[in-house]
């Protein structure tokens, strides 16, 4: 009898959630129909990440980690938030922000210079939404100028007349590229070929020819710039010229940063770049008690959250509630912060 009716659970569990993986996270945390009275009762959250191999991927899936295993320990000592999550890959940052203000996503991972635009309408290339609301950061983002083994790139103007890759629409790197185009006034004709390829793709792709260099904002270590870096010897250009000392000075969400030596393996010196924080956002329109235990789950857990990435290792809940955060934070996890005493 349980057996069946745990089967039709299931079953309507597919049908009332919008992704699939939802039920599969159920299934695998032991829920039944004898725990839980029925899926009405559920809530279904979808976190829009970045490609698989990237870190954001990782950000969105370790906040699901602990939303359910909060549920999972939460049903033993009777406190249930009801929460299942799921996290797929998605195109980036300005996509996942789109589609959080079109309600197609509940929390996305998104760099803090879109988040900014965003809720201040400041960027034709990322949707206007100033009901996006920011939960917290997480880890810093260097922009990474990715040159092939002897191409000779030592600046970003160095890449004119080369095949780069300029990044997948609606992807941050994409956006930052851009940005930094603009500011050496230069256009996607400055290249032989500017390729649009997703984070997944770009480092085979240059290990293989087909590109000359691609630029990549991201946490470090990241598998994606190994593959190029450890399989073909490809290197990290130093982004520190005038134009950077000017995109640093103009915006509040970038600032310099280093990749320390050692960081991959032909990183033999520091490289000193500019970068942005990868943020955690949401919108007002989702329910308070929704966001505040969606951060409950990820602060009252923070020291397994920092186990899952690198990235993560140095998290601290002072930083992250301040840090990138250009959109008013959400109020449910101002309820959060608030309990604890930190805002």
């Amino acid at each position: 009898m349980d057996e069946t009716l745990q089967g039709g659970d299931i079953v309507t569990l597919l049908r009332l959630s919008t992704c699939a993986l939802a039920a599969v996270a159920l299934i695998g945390l032991g829920f039944s129909a004898s725990d839980e009275a029925s899926a009405q009762d559920k809530t279904f959250i979808s976190i829009g990440t970045g490609g698989p191999t990237g870190v954001y991927f990782v950000v969105g899936n370790s906040v699901c980690r602990m939303v359910h295993k909060e549920a999972a320990e939460g049903r033993s000592s009777g406190r249930q938030h009801g929460i299942r999550c799921a996290a797929p890959s998605t195109g980036g940052s300005t996509y996942n922000i789109g589609q959080i203000c079109q309600g197609e996503l509940e929390f996305g991972v998104a760099q803090s210079d879109w988040q900014f635009h965003a809720v201040n309408g400041s960027s034709e290339k990322v949707t206007n939404c100033p009901g996006l609301r920011a939960v917290f950061s997480v880890h810093g983002e260097p922009f990474h100028l990715i040159a092939g083994a002897g191409t000779d790139i030592g600046s970003f103007t160095d890449t004119m007349g080369m095949r780069m890759n300029i990044g997948n629409p609606g992807s941050g790197q994409r956006g930052t590229t851009e940005v930094l185009m603009e500011g050496y006034g230069m256009t996607t004709d400055d290249y032989e070929a500017a390729t649009e390829l997703t984070s997944t793709e770009q480092s085979q792709a240059l290990c293989d020819g087909k590109i000359d260099a691609y630029g990549y904002t991201v946490g470090v270590p990241n598998a994606g710039v190994s593959v190029a870096t450890d399989g073909c010897d490809a290197y990290i250009v130093d982004l520190d010229g005038d134009v950077e000392q000017q995109l640093v000075a103009d915006n509040p969400y970038y600032a310099f940063t280093t990749i320390p030596a050692g960081t991959y393996k032909t990183t033999t010196d520091d490289v000193t770049t500019f970068g942005v924080m990868a943020t955690f956002v949401s919108h007002e329109n989702v329910p308070e008690e929704v966001v505040y235990e969606v951060t409950r789950a990820v602060m009252e857990n923070l020291d397994d959250f920092r186990s899952l990435h690198p990235a993560f290792r140095n998290l601290d809940p002072a930083d992250m509630i301040v840090n990138g955060l250009s959109a008013p934070i959400h109020p449910g996890a101002a309820k959060y912060y608030t309990e604890q005493g930190w805002m």
